[in-house]
């Protein structure tokens, strides 16, 4: 008869972990499968967390009751905030963490989780019926039957990797590839791509000079970014908990790119073994060498995988060249000249599925029931991937418990955004979240995540009711402090660019003593105020005649008046549920889009019947 859970989830990457522990969270019968069980939320390529956008993903993720933030506190070795000299709006946390402590907690937090079952296996097939999913099938024949199946299968779905002129079938060093699933997607009516990515080499701790390299130390006292972390500190719990590590800088040479431009007859990216498309923003070394031949240099850095790791993983120098010429070109780097390498860097190639084919919620259009989250739907990162994963968990969770989707507006998360870029506009490259991105960047600051989405979390019981009482308490703090500060005047002083809210209470005795991070959010918002004030009505201007008008299922944009036969295609083939969506559809002209808005207008009526403007 096979087994019966509420929801299954395939994959136990970061993506999966995230939604797995959600379901189980909401109360659900879950079900995690995954090739190997002891290879769960591995660091597959960097071993750090957040940066730039992403350090604002986790610290939205786990505002929402995410895990991610959390395990990175704990793993944490090296805390640095980027852009620290730069406006508030793209500062960002990154989190250095130990490899195997970043895993070995994540599969301790998942192992130990009500509700959660862990499962080695492969799916091969979904058993869908009548448009909706009921299941899967695994490689031994066993059939689990669920309300819910979501799929955050990573870089394993076919996937080959590549070192040189050598192939092997694998998703990750030391794993297999996911082979019958593509298959059974496409049966299905999928469309399937090809994407590509890769990881450098891991080179040897004690073969480093690290004398020769720039010395690059974490921030002290450090940021964690979890509230539970910040909880716990407040209460003299010690953070970090691991020892910390010190990074080193260096870059590549002439005789570096040299080697490069030799050898590139030997990659498989130059000779066209390679079709899958890399990440923009995060090319192999050979590809940047092409690609930017006017530079004399690129910055590496020199990460520790652990206080007592004997690997270093070295940023920026990505590649898929055979083992040699990775030898020949490391020793080129100043502090690398007699390296020894323990793992050669590879690139990995893998199906992914266009995420157009999604609805906001990350729910398939084509078969209720399943859910795309991850790298699957053509993201690069982990933190792009935990907070899909997150957001496809909570509206599987809470689908199957016949309550209402979490959708968040543009204006409420980066994590927002993420998702409606993804479904709106589609991807033909993996894809990195940035801030730029974000029409409301401003407002969505790492700082004030919680302020803006902890009732979102409660709400849907992930976030605890304590965690809701801080974010209230901190938010009234702070609104409090900024009121006073206009009330005697001294705001218009905050304003000035050189004038901090520590100096503003310098010598006063009457000046209250706030958190830190309090502080620092009334020095936000004050300094800010007409810059927030300023970018929140350019975007209304843009959005109040689109972004809350719903577009009803099965609508018929063929009917349209005036719509082009190429606007009718694109908009039957995105199948956006807002006019806000449609207007972001690559190659839609604002014609046609008031043209929609017209015609929804007329649906609705002057009663409100029908189709109407979201509340």
């Amino acid at each position: 008869m096979g087994l019966r859970y509420d929801v299954i989830v395939v994959g136990l990457g970061h993506a999966g972990c995230e939604a797995a522990l959600a379901c189980a969270r909401l109360g659900l019968a879950t079900l995690g499968i995954t090739l190997k069980r002891e290879r769960s939320a591995v660091m597959s390529c960097n071993p750090a967390v957040g940066g730039t956008a992403k350090g604002h993903l986790v610290r939205e993720l786990d505002s929402l009751g995410g895990q991610m933030g959390r395990v990175a506190d704990l793993a944490g070795t090296h805390f640095k905030t980027l852009n620290a000299s730069k406006g508030p709006a793209v500062q960002a946390t990154r989190v250095l963490c130990d490899r195997e402590q970043y895993s070995a907690l994540m599969q301790s937090v998942l192992f130990t989780q009500p509700n959660l079952t862990v499962l080695e296996g492969e799916v091969s097939t979904l058993v869908v019926e009548d448009a909706r999913v009921k299941g899967v099938l695994l490689g031994d024949g066993t059939q689990v039957s669920a309300s819910a199946v979501l799929l955050t299968t990573g870089t394993f779905l076919q996937a080959l990797m590549h070192v040189g002129e050598k192939k092997e079938v694998g998703g990750r060093l030391g794993d297999d590839a996911a082979r019958g699933l593509s298959d059974s997607l496409r049966a299905l009516g999928f469309t399937l791509g090809r994407f590509k990515t890769g990881t450098p080499a891991r080179l040897a701790r004690e073969s480093i000079d690290w004398d020769a390299v720039q010395p690059q130390h974490g921030d002290f006292p450090p940021r964690p970014f979890s509230w539970r972390t910040r909880e716990e500190s407040g209460r003299g719990v010690p953070f970090p908990r691991q020892p910390s590590v010190t990074c080193g800088i260096t870059a590549t040479t002439l005789q570096t790119h040299r080697v490069l431009r030799d050898n590139l007859h030997r990659s498989p990216l130059y000779q066209g073994e390679i079709v899958g498309r890399g990440p923009r923003y995060c090319p192999s070394l050979e590809d940047k060498v092409v690609r930017f031949a006017e530079r004399e240099r690129h910055q590496v850095f020199l990460e520790p995988e652990g206080p007592d790791s004997p690997l270093v993983y070295p940023a920026g120098l990505s590649t898929s060249l055979p083992a040699d010429v990775q030898l020949d070109f490391l020793r080129t780097i100043p502090g690398l000249e007699r390296v020894e390498v323990i793992r050669y860097g590879y690139a990995v190639e893998y199906d992914y599925s266009p995420p157009t084919q999604l609805k906001p919620t990350l729910e398939t259009k084509s078969i209720a029931g399943l859910f795309f989250a991850g790298q699957l739907n053509g993201t690069s990162g982990y933190e792009e991937a935990a907070f899909q994963g997150l957001w496809a968990g909570l509206n599987a969770g809470l689908q199957v418990k016949g309550e209402s989707p979490l959708l968040l507006g543009r204006d409420e998360a980066h994590g927002a955004v993420l998702v409606d870029d993804l479904v709106t506009k589609g991807v033909d490259e993996p894809f990195r979240m940035f801030t730029s991105r974000s029409e409301h960047r401003l407002r969505l600051r790492e700082g004030n995540a919680d302020l803006r989405l902890a009732r979102h979390g409660h709400r849907v019981g992930l976030l605890p009711r304590e965690a809701l009482e801080r974010a209230e308490a901190r938010g009234r703090e702070v609104a409090g402090e900024v009121a006073r500060l206009k009330r005697t005047g001294l705001a218009a002083r905050l304003k000035r660019p050189e004038v901090t809210y520590a100096q503003l209470g310098e010598g006063r005795a009457d000046w209250p003593v706030v958190a830190e991070d309090v502080a620092e959010e009334v020095e936000v918002e004050v300094k800010y105020e007409g810059y927030i004030a300023q970018a929140a009505r350019a975007a209304a201007r843009e959005s109040e005649a689109t972004d809350r008008w719903r577009i009803p299922e099965g609508f018929r944009f063929t009917e349209v008046r005036g719509l082009s036969k190429e606007a009718a295609e694109k908009l039957g083939a995105h199948r956006p549920s807002t006019v806000g969506q449609a207007r972001r559809i690559p190659g839609l002209t604002p014609t046609a889009v008031s043209l929609l808005l017209v015609a929804l207008k007329r649906v609705s009526g002057p009663s409100g019947g029908g189709n109407t403007p979201l509340e």
